[in-house]
């Protein structure tokens, strides 16, 4: 092979392989603590008219939510005087979102559409949900396959840089 050649497909994969492993890293340690710190809640699998919504492997959820009280959520209530945190007197927003890390090939019937799935939500940002532990079926199977695939990159890479040093 090419010095040249080498070189740049070493540090293609080397590039390519870092990034995987970080985005893994960051995937999993947000998707464990919305799961950890986040509110649990139960969503509707809504259908969608959009054919690529459609073939998306991830459904579109419905829920509602709270509004925090003086939090960013919290427009019309201006701080809510006299609600005491109860939730009185406040509106619920509805949202609309798809799960973090869930990438099957194909959509599982599970979630049709009307289907209720339990899910886990950032009270901070309602539209970062997860599917809730019992919810994901083999998700740390596909994490694994992620992961794997990085330092498999990272480590071609590296190897087809160390032979060019020779």
């Amino acid at each position: 092979m090419d010095t040249t050649t080498a070189a740049v497909g070493g540090t293609v994969l080397v590039l390519f392989g870092g990034v995987l492993l970080l985005w893994c890293a960051a995937e999993l340690r947000l998707r464990h603590r919305v799961r950890r710190r986040g509110v649990p809640a139960v969503a509707t699998v809504v259908a969608e008219n959009d054919v690529h919504g459609q073939l998306d492997s991830a459904p579109l959820l419905s829920f509602s939510v709270l509004p925090t009280i003086g939090g960013p959520h919290a427009a019309g209530t201006g701080g809510a005087v006299g609600t005491g945190g109860s939730g009185a007197g406040r509106i619920a927003e509805l949202v609309l979102t798809r799960p973090r890390g869930h990438t099957p090939l194909r959509r599982p019937e599970r979630f049709a559409p009307g289907a209720s799935v339990r899910i886990c939500y950032d009270p901070d940002r309602p539209c970062r949900a997860v599917l809730a532990a019992g919810e994901t079926g083999r998700g740390a199977a596909v994490d694994l396959f992620w992961s794997a695939l990085g330092v498999a990159c990272l480590g071609a890479g590296a190897g087809l840089l160390a032979a060019i040093g020779r």
